[in-house]
């Protein structure tokens, strides 16, 4: 046992290094994980005593945790089974496929990331490229829900800049939980995305497999009290009007719902802006019938090289109003107790969106495009005229409209538009520039049903 053992130096270097590891794995880790974990359960007890709706233990749950109960739920652990006869492969091949699409779908929430930048990144943004308003469905409604009930808040999808100005909103009540698109996997904005609590979903997936694991995340998250925040257009309008609600999401939410269990309330979330930034890549995907459209990355830079560029030189000026407008909430166990259980996900669906549209905020560029599409050449006095008849004529059915004077309205309305060099100003006239009708158009829409025959009536 006193015997001398001559190692080669590269060896002992080996046997220290393999020492050091494992003793790291075994006490060092653990015991600075439970220090952080413990630093981050003191801050979040601290934080959800500022919230409205305090985060759920079931959002600040390890994600590791989170991706195995899921791919060992019984209706996951069926799917697997079935998904093996069906395509004759091992089952330990789907098991490992499920545990991918939890992967994919499972986010990794960071009080931390979304509390301190994510939320004052949002405001920076969204008071900086808009002049924002709120609805007359103030926070303090939002804070008055039910405690115990999981509150989603359902919205019209107009720009990728819904997901920053509603978190920005609510940062005050909750902390939200989205489902994002595939175009928020991509390094770095992935990782970023996932730490903000949202969790992803491919949009074009038919596969059994897939569907039952999103499925089973969505549902155990609405039965956890996480939360919400959904789109049921199932993508960014391309013409600027409220389009009809795409079932998957919210059957996921409401399915298997029995009474007894935690109600769900669907708050309709509407919102408009006077520019919206991809207006010219919706107008085209719209031309052309394919919604798969991509920006040139080359369009991207030289867009962000020139905002960059003007926000340095102080020559930067906002895109306008930015607002938003909320809707009454809408509860599943008055939609249950009406409506058979294989009715309830288009019950709710069609409900709310028509809450949504109902509320959907009437900013000064839709009025003046509308005008203008009607008149393609009008003096500004009448022009004026005009947008304070529309204004005076929704004024009383709780809609979110300009609070200032018509003559106001007009002027900031125009200069976002000869701006964008879609107006023309000639005097006292006022003219669309030719070959523009169709962003015009795209405006306008957004508040057409404002002016329908029966929404004139109620």
């Amino acid at each position: 046992m006193s015997n001398t053992v001559t190692l080669p130096l590269w060896l002992l270097i080996l046997i220290l290094l393999f020492a050091a590891v494992t003793f790291a794995s075994h006490f060092l880790f653990p015991s600075v994980r439970w220090f952080f974990r413990r630093r981050m359960e003191r801050a979040v007890g601290e934080l959800n005593k500022r919230l409205a709706r305090p985060i759920e233990p079931f959002k600040l749950a390890r994600r590791y945790d989170m991706i195995q109960r899921l791919i060992y739920d019984p209706e996951v652990t069926r799917a697997i089974v079935d998904y093996a006869k069906e395509e004759h492969v091992p089952e330990n091949v789907a098991f490992e496929k499920a545990g991918h699409y939890a992967r994919e779908i499972v986010p990794g929430f960071s009080a931390t990331a979304y509390f301190t930048i994510g939320t004052r990144f949002a405001k920076w943004v969204s008071t900086t490229l808009y002049r924002v308003r709120l609805g007359e469905f103030d926070i303090g409604k939002v804070e008055a829900l039910d405690r115990d009930a999981t509150v989603v808040f359902v919205m019209n999808h107009r720009s990728n800049m819904d997901y920053i100005l509603v978190g920005y909103l609510m940062s005050r009540a909750s902390a939200l939980s989205y489902a994002a698109g595939e175009w928020a996997r991509l390094w770095p904005l992935g990782p970023i995305v996932r730490m903000m609590g949202a969790y992803f979903i491919r949009r074009r997936s038919r596969g059994a497999l897939y569907r039952k694991v999103l499925a089973r995340y969505v549902r155990m998250s609405t039965e956890g009290g996480v939360t919400q925040a959904i789109f049921p257009e199932g993508g960014l309008s391309l013409d600027g009007r409220v389009g009809p609600p795409k079932l998957g999401l919210l059957s996921y939410m409401v399915d298997g719902w029995a009474e007894g269990d935690r109600d769900v309330i669907f708050v309709p979330v509407a919102l408009n802006y006077d520019r919206v930034l991809e207006d010219k890549f919706l107008i085209k995907a719209d031309k052309s019938g394919n919604r798969r459209f991509k920006p040139p990355m080359m369009t991207i830079v030289r867009v962000s090289l020139r905002h960059f560029w003007q926000r340095l030189s102080f020559r930067f000026k906002p895109f306008g109003t930015a607002s938003v407008g909320f809707g009454e909430p809408v509860r599943l166990s008055e939609i249950a107790s009406a409506v058979p259980p294989e009715e309830r996900a288009e019950a709710v669906g069609t409900r709310v969106m028509a809450h949504v549209r109902k509320v959907v905020p009437v900013m000064p560029v839709p009025l003046v495009s509308r005008v203008l599409l009607e008149q393609r050449d009008v003096s500004r006095g009448e022009l004026e005229r005009e947008v304070g008849a529309m204004i005076e004529g929704l004024q009383g059915k709780g809609l979110t409209l300009p609070r200032r004077a018509a003559t106001e309205v007009v002027r900031d309305a125009l200069a976002l538009l000869t701006e964008r060099k879609i107006v023309r100003e000639t005097g006292d006239q006022v003219t669309i520039v030719e070959d523009t009708e169709d962003t015009h158009q795209f405006y306008a829409n957004s508040i057409a049903h404002h002016f329908s025959a029966d929404a004139l009536e109620n």
